[in-house]
């Protein structure tokens, strides 16, 4: 009997660091120099022993400020908030105001990659309004690190568009957008264009659609599915196009939310 009991606390012992791991979301403040605060999402099954793979996501300018709460009205974190599920680490900083700074983003992943067990072949992006620009700029200056990115409504402040072209990514863009229009996302899809290497890229326009009703898409499964669906170790880096993100399914985004 002894010797049973002792290999049930044993057992029980090597449980322990998996029951820590298990699905939560915290904040940091100050934990990184030359970064930002942030919330960091580990989703249910992570442990110490398995790489998972990272997705940044990028808030806009509603959102700036020096409270982590608002973080959590849209967007990746409220959407796990209200239920979806995402088998990756998600990485949410907060910027206090003006634009995006590529360094500080790497800072913050460079932290994560630090303390947490990450595949540095499956570091995702996505990103709405100035969280758009914050995302094309952050691949553009960093592409050999990122294997995909979704943009939304959107531009980037780059006038080099090789390190874009170099990521598979997807822009969608509403057409009655009065906020950030349309032409700020074109600029960057001629851009790739001119470069010769438009294999990488999806631009979806989104007929009617305003400035705010891509949100939309920060809550669908398949919005993280594709993004995953990505690796730097992949030969020649294709984009998946092999998924159906269409104003059908956008206008469902808030439906099934335990998918």
């Amino acid at each position: 009997m002894k010797i049973h009991i002792l290999i049930l606390y044993t057992s029980l012992l090597c449980l322990i660091p998996r029951l820590l791991h298990a699905q939560e979301l915290k904040s940091f403040s100050g934990k990184v120099k030359n970064g930002y605060n942030f919330w960091l999402y580990t989703p249910e099954g992570y442990t110490a022993d398995k790489q998972t793979p990272v997705i940044i996501f990028l808030h806009g300018k509603s959102l700036c400020g020096n409270n982590l709460k608002r973080v959590r009205t849209y967007g990746t974190i409220h959407a796990i908030d209200k239920g979806r599920k995402i088998p990756a680490i998600v990485l949410a900083p907060q910027n206090p105001g003006g634009s995006w700074n590529p360094h500080k983003i790497m800072n913050c992943l460079k932290w994560v990659e630090d303390n947490y067990t990450v595949d540095t072949n499956r570091v995702y992006t996505i990103g709405i309004s100035l969280g758009g620009y914050g995302t094309l700029d952050f691949i553009g200056t960093y592409p050999d690190k990122i294997a995909a990115a979704v943009e939304l409504c959107g531009g980037t402040t780059l006038k080099d568009f090789s390190g874009l072209s170099q990521v598979p990514l997807w822009i969608f863009h509403g057409t009655a957008d009065r906020a950030v229009p349309i032409s700020a996302s074109q600029r960057v899809c001629d851009g790739i264009s001119s470069l010769g290497q438009p294999q990488r890229l999806i631009f979806t326009k989104l007929s009617g659609y305003n400035h705010g009703a891509p949100a939309r898409i920060l809550y669908l499964k398949e919005t993280y599915d594709w993004l995953l669906e990505h690796s730097l170790t992949e030969e020649g880096r294709p984009v998946n196009r092999n998924y159906d993100i269409s104003p059908n399914v956008i206008r469902n985004a808030y439906k099934d939310l335990h998918r």
